[in-house]
């Protein structure tokens, strides 16, 4: 009986997190869609291209080298060294990275990390839309994707990492983990690229630039909350007992977890995903004078603002929690825009970045002396510790490999698309080939009709 219980639990586990995969897909398709209604019509294949080539460009440096960090780096460097049994248990060449009948987990709980990945590298692609070169987004793709965001997730979203240990740092559905972090790293790229040709006045007055295409963009903002519902039911382990893991739980379950192994339901995390969408929608439609980017955005930063405590906050909590980050999100955006000059084209820093902090410091206040994790002896959650892990996942591991990359880039003359180009579009200039080709063809027809 034990053999067939386990089994079924396996293919289970299996078929769980490949649905879920699935449903995660539909982030990236709808960030592709959201982009290229943001963009104009002049650059709607470089920003698609780009978007795109993420897909192989983050998978395969995931494979060899980003899932490797997320076993070897719980305690490194600070609280011990690389865990190299679980790190080799999962290089590329290990016999569970491939083809193995005899594991059926690690491909699709692998592939959930991935599709993190790509959340954090598109995240970054929306805020330099219409002026980055692809080659310098490509490369901050594999950098946040593959090696920066999947450190803090060893730190502060593995069962042992060590900021759940020492600070009680809680971010259950990843307010800092992804969101804080890559908001923070666009934030950095967006410093030294420069806003886009015409985005203020010569007083320096901010101008707005509509989307082109308002209805592409909001089937893509559709598409991002209907996966972002797969992604909160990715953060959960669905069937485990406490025995499988080492080291002490406290209690004892045989249950659904959350990503720090304590006990949650995928019913919990419904109530707490819609309404804390539908605060985060009405807070905005409310706080934007009913602005439709704003509004439709504003369910996603409500969403972003709960996620870190979502797996604990009663509904109404996140409601109210998701409602009071989007005001303040939308405040600090238009803030920090006419302050320092700074070009998010689509609110990427705002939504992600700053709904990600927010949101980790007020779950500390909500959730003081709450158990971050089911271990014994792991510190509890504060506003210490909470603030503590925003400053690291926005700044120390986002921001500052944002702004030190891209100013390294513009100084080789790599960073930014030439002035003519931007003005030209990018289309043209990055994809003439395919032009040029169209008017051979057009040509080369109209010399045989010429001749008939």
């Amino acid at each position: 009986m034990d053999g067939n219980l386990n089994a079924l639990t396996t293919i289970f586990t299996e078929f769980y997190y490949w649905v879920t995969v699935v449903f995660m897909f539909l982030i990236h398709v709808g960030f592709c869609m959201y982009e290229v209604g943001a963009s104009r019509r002049r650059n709607h294949m470089h920003t698609l291209m780009k978007n795109v080539m993420i897909i192989p460009l983050v998978t395969i440096t995931f494979f060899f080298f980003g899932w490797w960090i997320y076993w070897a780096f719980p305690s490194f460097p600070f609280f011990g060294g690389l865990n190299h049994e679980m790190a080799n248990a999962n290089l590329p060449w290990a016999e569970t990275m491939g083809t193995n009948l005899s594991d059926h987990i690690t491909g699709v709980f692998w592939a959930a990390f991935l599709l993190f990945s790509w959340t954090a590298a598109s995240i970054v692609s929306g805020a330099v839309i219409e002026r980055i070169r692809s080659s310098a987004l490509w490369i901050h793709a594999v950098l946040i994707g593959s090696v920066f965001w999947i450190i803090d997730a060893a730190w502060g979203w593995h069962y042992a990492g060590w900021m759940v240990k020492y600070l009680g740092y809680h971010d259950a559905y990843a307010s800092g983990v992804i969101h804080a972090i890559a908001g923070g790293y666009a934030l950095g790229v967006i410093m030294v690229l420069g806003p886009r040709i015409g985005k203020f006045a010569s007083d320096g007055t901010p101008r707005d630039i509509p989307p082109h295409n308002p209805w592409l963009l909001t089937i893509g903002i559709f598409l991002i909350y209907t996966g972002f519902w797969g992604f909160y039911a990715a953060c959960n382990v669905p069937i485990i007992a406490p025995e499988v893991i080492g080291g002490e739980i406290v209690g004892t379950t045989w249950t659904a977890t959350n990503i720090y192994l304590a006990p949650t339901t995928l019913s919990a995390i419904t109530f707490n995903f819609l309404m804390s969408l539908s605060g985060g929608l009405m807070a905005a439609y409310v706080v934007s004078k009913g602005d439709a980017f704003w509004t439709f955005s504003g369910g996603l930063a409500g969403i972003i603002t709960a996620s870190a405590g979502n797996d604990l906050y009663h509904p109404i909590q996140a409601m109210l929690v998701g409602a009071v980050g989007v005001v303040i999100v939308y405040k600090l955006h238009y803030w920090v825009e006419r302050r320092f000059k700074l070009d998010d084209a689509v609110g990427a820093v705002a939504v992600h970045g700053y709904s990600g902090v927010v949101g980790l410091i007020i779950a500390g206040f909500l959730l003081w002396g709450q158990p971050s994790s089911p271990f014994e002896g792991y510190a509890t959650i504060s506003p210490l510790g909470q603030t503590a892990g925003a400053v690291i996942m926005f700044f120390v591991l986002g921001f500052l490999p944002g702004w030190a990359v891209s100013k390294v880039q513009s100084a080789m003359g790599v960073l930014r698309i030439p002035e003519e180009v931007e003005l030209q579009g990018l289309d043209y200039a990055e994809h003439h080939a395919y032009e040029d080709a169209k008017a051979d063809i057009i040509a080369a027809d109209k010399a045989y009709l010429a001749q008939k």
